[in-house]
């Protein structure tokens, strides 16, 4: 994901007057109205995930954990990436009427610096796509069901270096969610990405890219949850990620992300997150996309 050059600062200033003191990360979040979404499982993905260390896309240590993955999702499959050799976006699927829903996050890592293993920057995210999905296939199905697919994209981050080294972040990464968009036309009308959601001191103000009433949803799902707080009422900036190729194909998105936090650092790393952080975007994601399965 990339952050556009003029609201650096901006962004900065917004995580520190949002984040709070410590969320007792051994805790769950409260969620008196709503127990679905297993944090728990959720954090054993994330620690399966890193076992494969640095997992830049391409590499036979992202093609091996694909493999784990895959088995995870409901109707699990690959689906290769035209003119990126060796990559593949994870597709699970729950079935119904069209356009439905995508929910969405990146597996694969930085090829820099050596040794990030993106427990944050791609892990989290991933696990609790992956314990969202458990959630609903366990779920009723209600009648009229709409269609839920579930993605895990490959190659979001650039071949090499860093995504503000580069000159067109669009071109350079995001290569899994432009493939899915491109080979799936008309398909989707809602996308929910996962991306920085696991850390310690959470808050996800509204990425400014992201469609206002989706996220008006959002932030009601999280009250249903008893999640609120970790989504303020204030709005953050502008941010290239991988909800942006729905956007521009007229499909509202939006993007869970906490900019404040440094996910382009080696330091990414496990001790950064926390099971409460990811049980309050988990529960919040999982009673959004339930009502919005049910055409709510």
């Amino acid at each position: 994901m990339l952050l556009t050059l003029a609201a650096c600062a901006a962004a900065v200033a917004l995580g520190l007057s949002l984040r709070g003191g410590g969320d007792g990360d051994t805790a769950r979040a409260s969620t008196s109205a709503a127990d679905r979404f297993d944090a728990d499982r959720a954090w054993r993905l994330v620690e399966q995930q890193l076992r494969h260390g640095q997992r830049p896309a391409g590499t036979p240590q992202l093609r091996a954990l694909a493999e784990e993955l895959k088995p995870l999702l409901p109707d699990g499959r690959f689906e290769a990436l035209p003119g990126e050799p060796g990559l593949r976006n994870v597709v699970g699927t729950l079935p119904g009427r069209r356009p439905g829903i995508v929910i969405g996050a990146h597996y694969d890592t930085l090829a820099s610096p050596p040794g990030f293993v993106g427990a944050n920057n791609g892990a989290a995210g991933t696990a609790i796509v992956l314990e969202v999905a458990r959630a609903l296939r366990r779920a009723p199905r209600p009648k009229g069901a709409r269609e839920v697919r579930f993605v895990l994209f490959d190659g979001e981050e650039p071949a090499q270096g860093l995504p503000e080294e580069s000159a067109d972040f669009y071109r350079s990464g995001l290569r899994g969610s432009r493939a899915y968009v491109k080979a799936h036309p008309g398909r989707t009308a809602q996308m929910i990405l996962l991306d920085y959601v696991g850390n310690r001191g959470l808050r996800l103000p509204r990425e400014s890219s992201s469609s206002k009433p989706l996220w008006a949803q959002l932030r009601a799902a999280a009250r249903r949850v008893g999640a609120q707080r970790f989504f303020p009422a204030a709005d953050g900036t502008t941010i290239t990620d991988d909800h942006t190729p729905f956007l521009r194909a007229g499909v509202s998105a939006i993007d869970l992300i906490d900019w404040s936090y440094p996910g382009h650092d080696a330091g990414d790393t496990l001790a950064k997150l926390s099971r409460t952080s990811i049980d309050a975007v988990g529960e919040t994601v999982t009673d959004l996309a339930l009502r919005l399965r049910a055409g709510r």
